[in-house]
């Protein structure tokens, strides 16, 4: 399956790079380029992409606010555009609001070629990048910063002891595949409960999940 990619950066150096990097991969393909956070929005209505490559710090409108509406604006179907946020620095406050929004995961723009063409190819399947141990720090710190305005830990109280077992694991990085292993359960099962816990929760992917463990304190920054 092809992914088709829209990459929004408003310096042209980089997002040229980026451009030439995801069109050396076979799989990948590049639909759009945007200068702007109000052009990305414009085109992923008009587009539709798989993902959209997303700078923070975009004149116009920025990433956060673009990433917002883009995710806003289409709801919860399974094949919606996902958003995969590309910075500079891995503790950029706005990532934390951009992932508050929805955003899909994020990427440092010092990744390798194989890196980010891994990372787009893991959003458009529905996962969220969370391997990288900087983006398990980075949830940590926006636990931390961002804690008090999160939401309450009743609301953990909506999932089975297997469903918090498996949302405890997701928090801390680990793939379907991981969690099977270690919980002794199918990988079909996990997904399964993946599911169920997105469900009751009301939340848009991993990602959100991860993040809702953190602020719940359901998991501490420090745990592996």
């Amino acid at each position: 399956m092809t992914v088709r990619v829209l990459v929004a950066d408003d310096q042209a150096l980089i997002r040229e790079g980026l451009l030439v990097l995801l069109r050396a991969q076979e799989d990948i393909e590049v639909v759009g380029e945007a200068v702007d956070g109000r052009e990305a929005v414009e085109k992923a209505a008009a587009l539709r992409p798989d993902v959209v490559l997303m700078d923070v710090r975009m004149p116009v409108l920025n990433g956060l606010e673009a990433t917002r509406r883009i995710l806003g604006a289409q709801g919860r179907p399974s094949a919606a555009t996902k958003v995969l946020v590309v910075t500079t620095f891995d503790l950029d406050e706005y990532v934390f609001e951009a992932l508050r929004a929805g955003a899909s995961g994020f990427l440092l723009k010092d990744s390798s070629a194989q890196t980010l063409a891994e990372a787009v190819r893991v959003v458009a399947a529905g996962d969220a990048m969370l391997s990288p141990p900087v983006t398990r720090r980075l949830l940590g710190t926006f636990a931390r910063l961002g804690g008090s305005r999160g939401p309450t830990r009743d609301r953990v109280g909506r999932l089975s002891e297997r469903e918090t077992e498996v949302l405890t694991l997701i928090a801390r990085g680990r793939s379907n595949a991981e969690i099977a292993d270690e919980l002794v359960l199918a990988e079909q099962t996990v997904k399964t409960h993946v599911s169920r816990i997105l469900t009751k929760l009301d939340l848009r992917d991993r990602t959100q999940a991860a993040i809702f463990a953190y602020e719940t304190g359901l998991v501490r920054p420090d745990d592996n």
